[in-house]
Formats: C-alpha cells, sequence, structure tokens
C-alpha cells in the first residue's frame, strides 16, 4: 500500500509541476509572439539584405545575391561611414564616464534626507520624459546645450592649442552639448537611488561607532554596494549613447542611405549590422572590465 500510495502522490505532484509549467508557457506566448515578429524576424531579414542588393520595381522588392560587397564597400569605398563610426566611438567613450559620475552624484545627494527631495527627483528625471529628438533638436539650434564658459574662457581655442586633433574635435563636440549629455543621467540617477536604498542605515550607524568618517564610509560601504549598479548603468549608457540621433550621425547616415538609388536597403543594413557589431564588441569589453574590478574588490 505504502509503495502505491507514494506512487499516486508522486503522479499527482509531476501532474501539478506539469500544470504549473504550461500555465507559465501560455503567459509567455505573447511575448514569444512579439520577440519573433518584431525582434527576431526583422534583425533576420535585415542580414539577409545586408548580402543583397535590394531594389524596388512594379512587382515589389528584387534581391541580387552581392555576397560580402556592401560590407567591404563601407570600409573601403565609402570615405564617410569608417569616420563617423571612429567619431562616434571616440564621443561615447567621453561622455559614458561623465554621465555615470554625475548621476552617481547626484544620486549620493538626493538620497540625503532634506525638504522637498521628491521634488528634487522628480525635476531631475523630467528630462527622460521630454528628450524626444525634436526638443533636443531644438535646443541644440538654440546653442542652449552648451557651457557660456566656453566662449567667455576661450576653453575651445585652448583645447585645440594643446590637446592632439584625434581627442581635440570629440572632446569640442562633448562640451558643446554638455547640457544635453547631463539630460540624459535621469535613468542612471534611479538605478543608483535603488541601489542605495539596499544598504541598510545600520551599517553606517556601526561604522559611525567605529570612527569612520564620511569619505571612509563612501569608499569602504557606499561604492562596493554600489559595484552592480555601476555596471548597470555603465552598460545602460553604453547602448542609450550610440542611438541618440542627435550625438549620432552614423544613425542618420544609415537612415539616408536607405534611400540611395546606388546603395539602397542592402547597403544601409550591412551598415547597421557594422555598427551593431561595433557596440556588441564594446559591450563585451565593459564586461569583461566589470569582472575584473568585481574580483579585484573582491579581494580587496
Amino acid at each position: 500500500m505504502l509503495p502505491a500510495a507514494a506512487t499516486r502522490n508522486k503522479r499527482s505532484r509531476l501532474s501539478i509541476e506539469t500544470q504549473q509549467a504550461i500555465s507559465g508557457y501560455l503567459f509567455l506566448i505573447p511575448w514569444l509572439v512579439g520577440l519573433g515578429l518584431f525582434v527576431l524576424f526583422p534583425l533576420g531579414f535585415s542580414l539577409y539584405m545586408s548580402f543583397q542588393k535590394v531594389r524596388f520595381t512594379g512587382d515589389g522588392m528584387k534581391f541580387e545575391y552581392k555576397g560580402w560587397e556592401n560590407y567591404s564597400y563601407a570600409f573601403l569605398s565609402d570615405n564617410t561611414f569608417v569616420t563617423a563610426l571612429i567619431n562616434i566611438v571616440k564621443n561615447t567613450m567621453l561622455v559614458i564616464p561623465i554621465i555615470v559620475l554625475f548621476s552617481l552624484f547626484v544620486a549620493i545627494l538626493l538620497n540625503m534626507k532634506f525638504r522637498g527631495r521628491m521634488s528634487f527627483r522628480a525635476i531631475f528625471f523630467l528630462p527622460v520624459i521630454f528628450s524626444t529628438g525634436q526638443v533636443l533638436s531644438e535646443i541644440f539650434n538654440q546653442k542652449a546645450g552648451s557651457l557660456d564658459m566656453l566662449n567667455k574662457y576661450d576653453i575651445a581655442g585652448f583645447v585645440s592649442a594643446n590637446v592632439p586633433t584625434f581627442w581635440a574635435d570629440p572632446i569640442l563636440t562633448v562640451l558643446n552639448l554638455f547640457v544635453v549629455i547631463l539630460w540624459y543621467s535621469g535613468v542612471q540617477i534611479l538605478i543608483y537611488l535603488a541601489g542605495l536604498q539596499t544598504i541598510g542605515s545600520s551599517v553606517y550607524e556601526a561604522s559611525l561607532i567605529d570612527g569612520a568618517t564620511a569619505w571612509e564610509m563612501f569608499w569602504k560601504i557606499t561604492l562596493p554596494a554600489l559595484t552592480p549598479f555601476i555596471l548597470l548603468n555603465v552598460i545602460y549608457t553604453v547602448v542609450d549613447m550610440f542611438t541618440v540621433p542627435l550625438l549620432n550621425p552614423v544613425l542618420n547616415m544609415i537612415v539616408t542611405n536607405m534611400s540611395a538609388p546606388n546603395l539602397g536597403y542592402g547597403y544601409a543594413s550591412a551598415q547597421g549590422w557594422i555598427y551593431f557589431s561595433v557596440v556588441f564588441a564594446l559591450l563585451l569589453v565593459v564586461l569583461g572590465l566589470s569582472r575584473r574590478f568585481v574580483h579585484y574588490s573582491g579581494e580587496r
């Protein structure tokens, strides 16, 4: 009797687990359908078009296989694409630390207890809501995105005279859009605030009893606890900055080439996949460096 009862219980348990698994997959079906139709299929089709010459006729789209010709044209014949790609990488490398450090500084200030801090948190997040392409373009056209001290103290002339041209141009680009760049810190500030909320107040109280200063608590408690959130913000900022049309001539170039009669969708798709590969490689580098940083912090 006991083995039979145990077998029935096991079958009942398996059936319950199977039912729960089926229920979970049923809830996933809408997301999987959306992923396949709106993400995987467009990605696969764009990869297919990158090896083709796409022409529009009265009968629809016509494809002519070109192999790697679109990719070789991008690197060997297009005089503007590679230069724009290098410039966007340099600009992004300068922008990322500015946003990550600025958002960390603001999040620490907003995490303090003072009157009206919820209003200040909302104010710092408002640019995320209003920073549409048209708004940013208008700010940029009105020269409101740069710092007044650039012209007042001739910082542009100083940078041009003392910094190599390879880095002077991206530095000046970042300075001219400095205010606009800081607009993209809202999400990072929220992520840091969430990370700061995970640190218990008892940890700081214990360190105060031991005689630790605020500077020591930042380096020994706050910063190590925020390491995963710093990594998350770096990854988010990399993806965000590489998709900002205002700072990104590569995206504008891809959109323009889509309607070019001698290039079209095939070449634009190849440019898009080259751009995606560069961004993905950069993310892999960030993940590799972050693992070393986390391992080093753990050893300390």
